[in-house]
């Protein structure tokens, strides 16, 4: 069985599998990476053992009297490469993190622990054959190049280049790798004295587990399990797991950590169930629990034989040493490429070829598309050149004429040939090579340069590729419909006087990795008195979830199952939402703000006549700019769709920053780790963030935590911004969002000798570390903020003042410059 992430709740759904056909699927490193292993009888173990391993085994040379079984072992573990050649030029290689050319050579190792490889059995790694000669020690392959399944579909040329690159490795001179355990291997453990321990005490838990299963039905076990002081758990597999223990081992005594949670046997030892806060679990470990005999009821003695001749002897459990796998990093986390490889000389540019070249238009493509370029068809501002002859040019066609008006060079096709020797020179090329009396700057037509993100981004693009980045909310009677209902335009959220029938509910658990949300609204009807009650659920900043419409007979009953689903969900009664006690493992309300009806405008500001100061109005454009708020908030991961602009509201935003200054405290402290998950739990629920499907971060650092109170205090400031430009009315002009920051705000002239010893300090101020750019002012401002100049007065006579500079994001200063 795998377990994978549901597309319909946030959670795990199990995929259950035949022994033989998980193997052909999944590729799990170690038997510590599988669940229950250890609960498993020991004769069954031993063959998941034989099987696990393939995914590390390294495929070397074979040596003279190999088993057989280790062959076939290789020729699984084969499987797992491929060679061809490039079917389209979109796939990256996995080492330099540069696209791989069609028709380009290429090697591809599976990875099975990917979002895409865990659910469709292995994911495509492709590299190019140099940079995967130069990984072949971490991508485990020794062999020679002529063993890679898809080697024979290669032409006699390219084998034998293949082969020169990827030569098989001497025995002597291959590293000590991880190898699969032969059967002699597992034969050997099992003389180990804790090795036939553990076998003996699985044999006799297996004797009590089928005694069980044979006489008793599920309720007389439950029944056994209560009699002697233990919780009885969902399942009759998990009933019998948890009654096997207890008669081999004793009983179980509550957990001493949380005074009375239940220990449950997993692989690390025995793990507390019970709940250590309101927004925790204990999660407390121990090897050897306390116990005390287990008991048999008296009638179950005399009903059952087994049962009858039981007699507790006690026993310490063996619980073996626990190696899981290292988890590798998501598809999307890189820290730059591992192989430097230099780029393709026309790598990403673009081409426009008019006419009939020659050599001809197929042939030209070819070339191009093998120097990292592409062919296109329409002029932008991209197209480094348009590749024709002299006749072309000459006769001055359609296409010409929009070259010309491109200001695009037009340059011979000998240009093609030439380029492969001038790479990194290709604008001087262009104009060298030029046919053409026009023509603007190409390297201003050069491609970005592949940049390698060393930050973290969210994972599981198959669960959020189709979040939408834009929310359209209408407003009726100060609330919004959510869009998911259908229902927008004929309905609107009952009201009973100050009672708003909608709820958010959130709910993220760094324990169970959740990151959860909730959204209920009973819906009333726009004209005829009908009801809806709509619910929502998933997973933060992702498509995972669904959602549920329905209707209600009448308004008493829309009302009655509204409130079951709040309390259900939340613990809390309805009518006490405004008093909400958390109640372990259920969610918490997100305050929400929506403002009024004319809330969700649109605020970009709109052109028209100004008064003010070019400068004055360009910096408005920036300070007031809606896309750059919105930006700040996907930069910190904060979920942009439950909590649009300006709609967390003030107190729930203060209730984040209290959990931050707790968090300090905690760490100053050198407080558990248990007390820190308590509290980014309630930071994460109040402060909803879109971290994909990766498990919700700890705030165990000083640094993590001052990351945070900067987030928050953006998002103040973007709240201040956001409603200011609300304020200003119908209006959303440079001119009104100016007037709302009740200032004076005037360009410098850059004549004053305030301009030149503003400028003298950007000079002399200029760190050593910093040397590769170098700063030139634009504009300054002076800021009379109402009321400072007053405010200052008394201060006005000291000497001991110093220039200092202040950066700030630019969606802050709006905030700033406001403040009185």
């Amino acid at each position: 069985m795998e377990s994978l992430h549901s597309r319909h709740f946030d959670g795990k759904t199990p995929n259950w599998y035949h022994f033989k056909c998980f193997f052909e699927k999944q590729r799990p490193k170690t038997v510590d990476d599988i669940e229950h292993f250890e609960s498993i009888r020991v004769a069954d173990q031993d063959k998941i053992k034989e099987r696990v391993g393939i995914a590390s085994m390294a495929i070397v040379p074979d040596k003279k009297g190999k088993k057989r079984g280790m062959d076939k072992l290789k020729q699984q573990a084969l499987k797992d490469f491929t060679i061809q050649y490039a079917k389209s030029g979109r796939a990256m290689c996995r080492g330099c993190e540069l696209k791989i050319l069609k028709d380009e050579i290429r090697i591809s190792k599976k990875d099975y622990e990917t979002d895409v490889g865990a659910k469709y059995g292995g994911q495509d790694m492709w590299h190019h054959v140099q940079c995967f000669a130069q990984l072949r020690s971490e991508l485990g392959y020794y062999e020679s190049a002529d063993k890679l399944p898809g080697f024979k579909g290669l032409t006699a040329k390219d084998q034998a280049e293949v082969k020169k690159q990827l030569p098989a490795i001497k025995q002597e001179d291959i590293p000590d790798v991880k190898k699969v355990k032969t059967e002699d291997a597992v034969d050997s453990a099992k003389t180990d004295p804790e090795e036939e321990e553990y076998r003996k005490q699985n044999k006799i838990m297996f004797g009590f587990r089928d005694a069980l299963n044979k006489n008793l039905d599920t309720k007389e076990m439950s029944y056994l399990l209560e009699y002697n002081d233990q919780e009885v758990p969902p399942g009759r597999d998990r009933i019998l797991d948890r009654l096997s223990d207890i008669m081999t081992f004793g009983k179980l005594k509550s957990c001493n950590v949380c005074k009375g949670g239940q220990l449950v046997f997993n692989k690390f030892g025995y793990i507390c169930t019970g709940d250590l806060t309101e927004w925790s679990k204990c999660n407390t470990i121990v090897k050897t629990p306390e116990r005390e005999p287990f008991k048999v009821p008296s009638d179950y003695a005399e009903a059952y034989a087994f049962l009858k001749k039981y007699k507790y002897k006690p026993m310490t459990r063996v619980i073996r040493e626990v190696k899981p796998s290292v988890a590798v990093k998501k598809i999307d986390e890189t820290d730059g490429p591992r192989i430097k490889r230099e780029l393709p000389a026309l790598y990403n540019m673009e081409f426009v070829i008019v006419g009939k070249p020659p050599k001809g238009k197929d042939e030209i493509k070819r070339e191009i598309t093998a120097l990292g370029g592409k062919v296109v068809t329409k002029f932008s501002k991209s197209v480094m050149a348009v590749i024709s002859t002299p006749a072309e040019v000459e006769k001055m066609g359609s296409k010409m004429l929009e070259a010309e008006a491109e200001q695009i060079h037009v340059v011979s096709e000998d240009f093609v040939d030439e380029a492969k020797n001038n790479t990194g020179k290709i604008p001087d090329l262009v104009v060298q090579k030029s046919i053409c009396n026009w023509g603007a700057d190409p390297s201003k037509r050069l491609p970005a340069e592949p940049t390698f993100s060393k930050s973290k981004s969210k994972s599981g693009s198959i669960y959020t590729k189709s979040v939408p980045d834009k929310l359209k909310i209408q407003i009726k009677g100060g609330t919004a419909v959510d869009p998911d209902s259908g229902l927008e335009h004929k309905a609107h959220v009952y009201q009973n006087g100050k009672d708003v029938y909608t709820a958010v509910l959130s709910l993220t658990d760094i324990q169970t990795k959740k990151n959860s949300y909730y959204k209920l609204q009973l819906l009333e009807g726009d004209k005829k008195k009908k009801y809806w009650v709509f619910r929502a659920w998933g997973r933060i900043g992702t498509t995972i979830g669904g959602n549920k419409v329905e209707d209600m007979p009448d308004l008493d009953s829309a009302i009655d199952h509204f409130e079951n689903l709040y309390e259900e969900k939340s613990g809390n009664m309805w009518c006490h939402r405004h008093n909400f006690v958390k109640v372990p493992g259920r969610m918490v309300p997100v305050e929400l703000d929506y403002g009024s009806e004319n809330g969700m405008e649109n605020l970009d500001i709109v052109e028209s006549e100004s008064k003010l100061a070019k400068p004055v109005q360009d910096l408005m454009r920036m300070i007031f700019d809606v896309d750059s708020m919105k930006q700040v908030l996907l930069e910190f991961e904060l979920d942009t769709e439950k909590m649009p602009l300006g709609k967390l509201s003030k107190a729930q935003i203060q209730k984040a920053y209290a959990v931050l200054t707790e968090i300090q405290d905690l760490l100053n402290q050198n407080a558990p780790e248990a007390r820190l998950i308590d509290a980014s739990n309630r930071f994460y629920t109040f402060v909803p963030h879109s971290l994909g499907i990766d498990e919700p971060p700890l705030l165990n650092s000083i640094d993590e935590v001052k990351a945070k109170i900067d987030m928050l205090d953006s998002l103040m400031e973007i709240e201040i911004a956001y409603n200011l430009m609300k304020s200003s009315g119908s209006e959303h002009t440079v001119d009104s969002y100016y007037n709302t920051l009740n200032a004076e705000i005037e360009p410098l002239d850059r004549s004053t000798e305030q301009f030149a010893i503003i400028e003298e300090y950007v000079k002399n101020t200029h760190a050593e570390t910093h040397r590769s750019y170098q700063l030139e002012i634009k504009d300054v401002f002076e800021v009379k903020r109402q009321g400072e100049e007053k405010r200052f007065k008394p201060f006005k006579k000291l000497h001991n003042r110093k220039l200092l500079w202040h950066g700030s994001r630019v969606t802050n200063f709006a905030g700033i410059l406001s403040q009185v």
